[in-house]
């Protein structure tokens, strides 16, 4: 399932710490070192490199890189070999089969989940000579073909390297705590509690941390879970050791039950995802330490890149490095070697005290203080692991990249730490379709890039639990076209697999599937698609979307100001998640991190008005520790600030006593006056619970940028320039059509609007639209799913988008406005404007300003279902090895369509179908006149050829086709070729894995009708 834009309850308390601490060490100057219904789909996006000096203005970039965009922003793959067992020769030939289909790059990753035979780590693994010759030969290909390469900073994910053993400083580490209950009065002599969990396999060596020893709570047992202990009975008997021996005896007086803990410091012992990648065995490094970066660098620098890898990184290929989530796997408690001194610089407080309620054990909280004491604790702790991973392990990783001449991708979430800041301070933060429960999640990411200055928010687009070889072209467009919606500005597909690898069966080797037995993840694109015939068209509209959503500036409407910047957690915005959206408002999340780092300004109430320019600013309390009015200080002085130079801030919840994040409550005094002075401000206003947010929004005269004439499931992002608002549209329902008016706020002086078709790139005025106080209302249809991009610019935009001979000069398109038309709609091209409809009669259109004219159109030749057809099937089947393909051919004349599981012989059949209907038209259809071909169902990819010509690419989530005047008087012939994929096919093949996987319906279902249109001017 795509990601919901209606988040999960923030109401219920999350599991997680507060982020926002009372200091940052960072500094900003630190920081900075470092008319017809619009219903095509349509996007935009810069060029890389130099413009042509007609395109050198903003306005001008963005309309020439719509017919053909540049490689830098088309989407990329992610490409999964089997180490280094690949031939070089495939390795080139890939390059092409991904440059050709239009894609602009691939990201070398060693996965290899599905392997059913053993690889050879030792002489092909990761970082070996084969493998670095690959990647070699893999650049040298890019940079012929003009896409990028970026690189996995290891093997799989975490980052890990084989230089090290879990002993080793430079490896991840972990806190194990064991534990001993004694009576009051009892005697204790002998060797200390063991680690309660086990260590891992590799893990030899372990160092004492402490021993612990308190009474529990009244009441409480050792049964409990968590056990609540009394914090001032603390006893530290760690200078009472000898060796791993103790001789303690538990205090008599106050009676009760002791709990002796030592904590034991050791190697997580975490290896790679699916290994082994290498020989030795790769573990993997500690990311809160500069040691565990060194080991991870100084390994490239030795082991992989080579003079002419290094060349080739420095050169037109060069991406970046990427680095996925952060998933770190212990049963114990996240550690680091130098934790406790870095926690105490950075809190001014010894955790020592703190740690009973900071250990776990199988994810599972052990002991407890008290609920407040663990909640403030634990946030602390959070807190100095997003600082020590900063400072440690993104900025010295991005230093290093950018010495490559590369820039740093990464995934920065997966631990309870502010994802938010760490968006801002990479080249390229991203998220992913898979992981993330919701379009907020790449909105939290989104408040980070744009603040930090950035340009890219990426995803790891489209991966599907069970998906492999079923997963849709259309279902992957309609995911992507909703995260794009939320910020997302490139997609790196999941995923590209390396043609074949040891036991791998047809259709070749894909990297998950089969999945531990089962189908796996989805999808291994490419040639063994049928699919793939027709992926062109499918990258060009990702590539037009993402021209777009890289050019300009985003602006968003809301920075929903959280705590704690997590993403990847689910929790949305109140309100604007749910109703916000659906009226037109846009958000992105913040954190007091980001805000400390980015330093952002408000002037003429506008926060950051160089970048997201921000018109509202929301916060309530803390969703992930519920709903706690907490709030570090140096925020609230910030937020006063803000609200003194006119930004409209909505206070949600009860904030008469706020609390300040983590254990430290002494500037407590100062928060709450500073939050009193904030309340008295004339641009905030407080409503006391989330259902009153609507009337505190109109309290404060706040309005969206986009206002939608009803409640809609429409999605849109917005980019600007100073002299064009470019708006992204798409449906984010599955089965609801969009059919109502919008109103599009712009600065833009005479400003007219168009549709951009992300499919063909083309642009066309959109003639009847209203303008109004600060915007341009437009109609927008769109079909469930689909996209589209209207541009609100100058009148003389249209000869940089369409052309000098395509458009009326700029003085005859100011005059083309209307505010109505009772036609189906009103054209304007180089001829002037035309109404067209469905039907003969007399149109009235007005003109904006009122006069209204009559157009007659004479006749429209009636409406024809299309019932007989010849069908033409490729059959894709297993060929006489694991990466050939046996191709028979199956021929059916047609009377009625239906999918392909109720045709005679081809309810297994995957592959190619051509269908061609032959047909005569009347004299109705001679000159004037036009047609719509109304596909009805169709699976997956299509396109269209009328008459021998092929129409330009069809948007695949809208199956009507304007067929223009292609069609003539006589006979006529219509050709539509569809594709599918490859799971009816794979169910009969290898039954004990897709078997279980339902039938697809595949092919042209209809019912097809032509809705032939008229034309008459104006």
């Amino acid at each position: 399932m795509p990601p919901s834009d209606t988040p999960a309850d923030s109401s219920s308390a999350a599991p997680g710490a507060e982020d926002g601490r009372r200091r940052f060490p960072f500094s900003r100057r630190s920081f900075i070192a470092a008319g017809a219904a619009v219903g095509a789909t349509a996007a935009l996006q810069p060029a890389v490199g130099a413009p042509p000096a007609a395109a050198a203005s903003a306005e001008g970039r963005l309309a020439a890189g719509l017919p053909d965009p540049a490689g830098g922003v088309r989407a990329k793959f992610r490409w999964w070999w089997p180490h280094g067992m690949v031939d070089l020769a495939e390795i080139r030939r890939e390059i092409d089969q991904i440059a050709d289909a239009g894609f602009g790059g691939v990201e070398i990753a060693d996965v290899h989940h599905s392997v059913s035979e053993p690889l050879d780590p030792e002489n092909t693994g990761w970082g070996t000579k084969p493998w670095r010759d690959a990647v070699e030969a893999a650049l040298s290909r890019a940079e012929r073909r003009g896409i990028k390469v970026d690189l996995t900073i290891g093997p799989a994910w975490p980052a890990a390297v084989p230089s090290i053993t879990p002993q080793d400083p430079a490896a991840m580490h972990e806190l194990a705590h064991g534990v001993r209950f004694l009576q009051a009065g009892e005697e204790f002599s002998g060797p200390l509690p063991e680690p309660a969990v086990e260590a891992a396999e590799g893990v030899t060596e372990r160092t004492l941390f402490a021993v612990q020893a308190l009474r529990l709570a009244d009441g409480a047992t050792p049964e409990d879970s968590p056990i609540t202990l009394k914090p001032d009975t603390l006893a530290d008997l760690t200078s009472s050791v000898d060796g791993e021996e103790l001789s303690w005896t538990a205090p008599a007086e106050g009676g009760g039950t002791w709990a002796l803990i030592a904590y034991w410091q050791r190697g997580t012992g975490q290896r790679p995802e699916r290994g082994p990648h290498t020989e030795p065995v790769s573990y993997v490094v500690d990311h809160f330490s500069a040691a565990g970066t060194r080991a991870v660098t100084d390994f490239w620098d030795e082991h992989i890149l080579t003079d002419r890898v290094r060349k080739l990184l420095k050169g037109p290929a060069g991406g970046a490095i990427f680095e996925d989530s952060i998933e770190m796997e212990t049963d114990a408690t996240l550690w680091t070697r130098d934790l406790p001194a870095a926690f105490e610089a950075h809190t001014g407080y010894d955790p020592l005290p703190y740690l009973p309620v900071l250990v776990r054990a199988h994810e599972d909280k052990v002991f407890s203080f008290d609920s407040t004491t663990d909640r403030r604790a634990l946030d602390d702790f959070n807190d100095v692991l997003t600082q020590l991973y900063v400072d440690h392990h993104i900025t010295p990783i991005k230093k290093w990249a950018h010495r490559l001449g590369l820039r740093y991708r990464i995934q920065p979430y997966g631990l309870q730490t502010d994802a938010v800041a760490k968006a801002a301070l990479v080249d390229i933060p991203e998220g992913e379709s898979l992981g993330f429960k919701n379009l907020d999640d790449f909105r939290s990411l989104a408040g980070g890039r744009d603040l930090g200055g950035n340009t890219v928010l990426s995803s790891e687009a489209g991966a599907v639990y069970g998906g492999s070889y079923s997963t849709t072209w259309r279902q992957t467009v309609r995911t992507i076209s909703r995260e794009y919606a939320a910020g997302v500005n490139q997609a790196v597909l999941h995923g590209f697999s390396y043609a074949d690898a040891p036991g791998a069966q047809w259709p070749g080797f894909a990297a998950f599937t089969p999945y531990s037995g089962g189908v796996g993840y989805s999808e291994s694109w490419g040639p063994r698609h049928p699919t793939w015939q027709h992926v062109a068209d499918v990258s060009g509209f990702f590539a037009r979307c993402q021209h777009a959503l890289q050019w300009g500036t985003s602006t968003v409407d809301v920075a929903f100001l959280r705590q704690k910047g997590y993403a990847g957690s689910g929790f949305g915005a109140a309100y604007f998640s749910s109703t916000g959206v659906r009226e037109g408002w846009s958000h992105q999340f913040v954190s007091p991190r980001l805000l400390e780092i980015t330093d952002p300004q408000v002037k003429d109430g506008v926060l950051a008005p160089d970048g997201p320019a921000y018109r509202l600013l929301v916060f309530e309390g803390d969703a992930f520790n519920g709903r706690v009015a907490t709030l570090p200080v140096e925020t609230a002085r910030r937020l006063l600030r803000y609200a003194k130079n006119g930004l409209k801030i909505l206070v949600v919840g009860d904030w008469s006593a706020p609390q300040q994040p983590g254990v430290d409550q002494g500037e407590a005094g100062e928060l709450a006056e500073t939050v009193r002075a904030l309340l008295d401000q004339p641009t905030v206003h407080r409503v006391g619970t989330r259902e009153e947010i609507a009337a505190g929004i109109a309290a404060l005269g706040a309005a969206p940028s986009v206002r939608y004439a009803k409640a809609s499931p429409l999605l849109h992002a917005r980019r600007r320039s100073r002299n064009l608002d470019l708006y992204y549209l798409t449906n984010g329902s599955n089965d609801a059509a969009v059919d109502h008016d919008v109103t599009f706020a712009t600065d833009t002086a005479q400003a007219y609007p168009f549709s951009v078709n992300l499919w063909t790139g083309e642009v066309a005025p959109l003639p009847v639209h209203r303008v109004v106080d600060g915007g341009v209302r437009v109609r927008v249809r769109l079909a469930p799913g689909a996209s589209t991009a209207v541009a609100v610019a100058r009148p003389q935009w249209a000869r940089d988008a369409a052309g000098r001979n395509a458009t009326p000069p700029p003085g005859e398109l100011k005059k083309l406005r209307f505010e109505g038309t009772d036609a189906d709609a009103v054209r304007v091209d180089e001829r002037g404007a035309r109404v067209r409809a469905g039907a003969a009669g007399t149109y009235r259109t007005v003109y904006a300003g009122g006069r209204t004219v009559s157009t007659e159109i004479r006749s429209v030749g009636e409406p024809r279902e299309l019932t007989r057809w010849r069908l033409e099937v490729e059959d894709w089947r297993p060929g006489s090895s694991a990466t050939e393909t046996e191709v028979r051919t199956h021929t059916l004349d047609l009377d009625g369509l239906a999918p392909w599981t109720e045709l005679d012989g081809l309810a297994d059949v995957s592959g190619i179908g051509r269908y061609t209907a032959e047909f005569d038209l009347g004299k109705g259809w001679t000159g004037g006149y036009g047609a719509y071909l109304d596909l009805g169902a169709v699976t997956d990819v299509f396109r269209v050829t009328v008459n021998g010509k092929d129409l330009p690419p069809c948007d695949q989530l809208n199956t009507v086709v304007d067929l223009g005047d292609r069609l003539r008087r006589g006979k006529n012939t219509i050709e539509v070729e569809v594709s599918t994929t490859l799971i009816n096919r794979m169910r009969v093949f290898r039954p004990d894995v897709y078997g279980s996987v339902r039938r697809q319906q595949y092919g042209l279902m209809g019912p097809v009708w032509l809705r032939p249109y008229g034309e008459a001017e104006l």
